[in-house]
């Protein structure tokens, strides 16, 4: 897990959070709750620039978590490739439009995850993956 902080370090108080899957065209939603440390997937935002933080916005009223959680990708081999810094630039803007504590995760091979495990919505299903994998690393 990389960016704001480590898992061992994220405060007793984030309790329940919004995770994303971020992508140029879709973008796929999860919410969890550190108590069960399950996460149920939410309809996959399917917009790009303002109209994507538009449906961000709705989603946060709706849940009202305490912290955000953004998919990173990677190579294989964990190197950053060209969708590393988008993921990453889409959870400095979560950071400054919303201000929440944003957690990035690698998510090397969520959506192939996913996508095996039949996932009707794959977008969704990896946001899922995403915060389950952050909700394990949490005391």
């Amino acid at each position: 897990m990389t960016g704001d902080s480590a898992p061992d370090a994220v405060a007793a108080h984030f309790q329940t959070f919004l995770a994303f899957d971020f992508g140029l065209k879709r973008t796929g939603v999860a919410v969890g709750s550190r108590m069960l440390r399950t996460a149920t997937p939410q309809g996959t935002i399917r917009a790009e620039g303002d109209a994507r933080f538009a449906q961000v916005a709705e989603r946060l009223r709706e849940w009202q978590p305490d912290a955000l959680v953004v998919g990173v990708p990677r190579h294989p081999d964990g190197a950053p490739h060209e969708n590393t810094a988008r993921a990453q630039k889409f959870a400095r803007q979560l950071r400054g439009r919303f201000g929440l504590q944003v957690f990035e995760v690698d998510e090397r091979y969520s959506t192939t995850e996913a996508l095996a495990a039949g996932a009707a919505d794959a977008d969704a299903a990896s946001a899922c993956i995403i915060l389950e994998q952050f909700l394990r690393n949490l005391p």
